[in-house]
């Protein structure tokens, strides 16, 4: 698991690595992931359906999951996963799809086969660090929405949701932790100060 202390680094985008072993062909496709969602869409995917097995892993901070694919249990999907892991990635998805050669590898040969498919594989890539994300409320008079809408723009902050009263609007409102101190700022500027930002638990 990533540790929490640590920057969080992800993938800078798709990587791949070729390996043969003993006549098996073994592929393993790595990306960047931010939802169980978007990695079952990209596991379906990267997968080739003509291929023997499609073992993959993925980790999404406490969140993991990996899957054999019909190789002896533990050989396959907890390698990839380990190789993840020991990176110190996050938002991760690798899916290592082996073409039969003939030859078994039996399970110690098997685990580091995908495991070390998977560990070159991410070893070459480039990585980025992952600027954790907050999100704030907006209480927002009628009168200052177009000021702070104008702000949101102009500044890049992702608005994620709102809602409205008779008297106000709600926006709730995405951005990089780093950056809450100078769009608070920029926002109490805008609007004379009349509105806050509220962080969302």
């Amino acid at each position: 698991m990533p540790d929490p202390t640590r920057p969080r680094l992800t993938l800078a985008g798709p990587a791949c690595h070729e390996a043969r072993i003993k006549h098996s062909r073994f592929l393993a496709q790595a990306m960047p992931v931010s939802s169980p969602e978007e990695a079952l869409s990209s596991l379906a995917a990267l997968s080739d359906p003509g291929a023997t097995h499609n073992c993959w892993a993925w980790r999404l901070g406490e969140r993991y999951r990996s899957s054999d694919d019909g190789e002896p249990g533990g050989t396959a999907g907890r390698p990839i996963l380990a190789a993840i892991d020991g990176r110190g990635l996050d938002g991760v998805l690798v899916v290592v799809t082996r073409w039969f050669g003939g030859i078994k590898l039996g399970a110690g040969g098997l685990v580091r086969a995908y495991g070390g498919t998977a560990a070159e594989c991410l070893r070459a890539a480039a990585v980025v660090e992952v600027h954790r994300r907050v999100e704030l409320d907006l209480a927002v008079g009628f009168s200052d929405l177009g000021a702070v809408q104008g702000l949101l723009t102009r500044l890049g902050v992702l608005r994620v949701g709102e809602g409205y009263s008779d008297d106000a609007a709600t926006l709730r409102v995405s951005l990089g932790e780093d950056e809450v101190g100078a769009f608070l700022q920029a926002l109490a500027d805008a609007t004379r100060g009349r509105v806050q930002g509220a962080s969302v638990d």
